[in-house]
């Protein structure tokens, strides 16, 4: 699969809750291949950009399986870890608000206020169950993750519009968008 797999908002089924993985099958082990193979090429469409992580639903298949990268810090590392139905047990310490963007949201970033610590708990690629927690960037991710399970996207968190949305430069900084011109009206973005 590639990037052009990816479904964007307007799609309707980003909105909506995807279903539960009751069994690890090989086709559910294909869906995670085919996950990692959409984000490297994301990935490697872009210079200034890492593949942080996937949800299932992002290539139209609305199952609660998503991929996370192993290093965020090196894009070298192309490793990820599936988690199969994951839930946020518990949310923990501060919110704090950093800038996310999101393979369905293209060309929008913006500053998302999340926990910064988060108790999980789903299934491995193996089918084993698995807890951990998370804390930092990790946190932040598996959260954004955890929405797109529940139909919901990072921009539906974003709770002051004004001064929160940017784009990328050629060089790779974020540039700020005007809210009533380049957001507030874009149909792709709001339904």
């Amino acid at each position: 699969m590639k990037k052009e797999d990816i479904i964007s908002l307007p799609n309707p089924h980003l909105r909506q809750k995807s279903t539960k993985v009751h069994v690890v099958t090989p086709d559910v082990k294909k869906l995670v291949k085919n996950l990692t193979a959409v984000a490297l090429d994301w990935e490697d469409s872009r210079p200034h950009e890492i593949s942080a992580a996937i949800s299932a639903v992002q290539i139209n298949r609305p199952e609660r399986v998503v991929i996370i990268r192993s290093d965020f810090d090196n894009k070298a590392v192309r490793d990820f870890t599936a988690l199969i139905n994951p839930e946020i047990v518990k949310l923990e310490g501060e919110i704090t608000e950093d800038y996310e963007g999101c393979l369905s949201v293209p060309n929008v970033y913006g500053r998302v206020p999340r926990f910064n610590k988060v108790r999980v708990k789903a299934m491995d690629i193996d089918g084993n169950d698995v807890r951990f927690k998370a804390e930092g960037f990790l946190a932040r991710i598996i959260q954004h993750e955890v929405d797109h399970t529940n139909g919901i996207v990072f921009i539906d968190r974003i709770r002051d519009k004004k001064d929160a949305f940017f784009k990328l430069d050629e060089k790779g900084d974020l540039q700020p968008l005007d809210y009533d011109k380049d957001i507030k009206n874009n149909s792709i973005l709001w339904d």
